[in-house]
């Protein structure tokens, strides 16, 4: 709950020490930096959906791949063996890609919620609490 004192409009210090949600507050200032965080969150979220789909893909490949390496194996055939260390090398470069993802996946991540923290507490030039 936000309280106004009534002579100068000013919110009161209580406002950082209460439990509302940035969102619940009013006021233009606010209106617009939550319409800017939603559009920012909204669009790294977006983003994170992207990365773990490419992930998806990456590791259905693989599956895949490795369904073939172990009907090739099975076959006995000796040039289906030589197919396998193509295949092989490209489960390799697959699982290469695949931490590469989640290395980016976890860098973003963290960069956001460090974005987040620092914008999101005091929207209206206030300090911070210490508490």
């Amino acid at each position: 709950m936000t309280t106004r004192d009534s002579s100068s409009g000013a919110e009161s210090s209580m406002e950082y020490f209460n439990h509302e949600s940035p969102t619940e507050r009013t006021g233009s200032v606010t209106a617009v930096f939550n319409q800017d965080e939603e559009a920012y969150d909204s669009e790294v979220w977006d983003q994170f959906n992207r990365r773990f789909r490419e992930v998806q893909s990456v590791l259905d490949r693989n599956r895949s791949l490795i369904q073939q390496v172990n009907d090739n194996h099975r076959s006995r055939v000796a040039d289906n063996m030589v197919k396998n260390v193509a295949l092989i090398q490209e489960i390799n470069l697959n699982i290469s890609k695949i931490v590469s993802l989640y290395s980016d996946l976890s860098s973003n991540f963290s960069t956001f919620f460090h974005h987040h923290n620092a914008g999101g507490i005091a929207k209206d030039g206030g300090a911070k609490p210490d508490n």
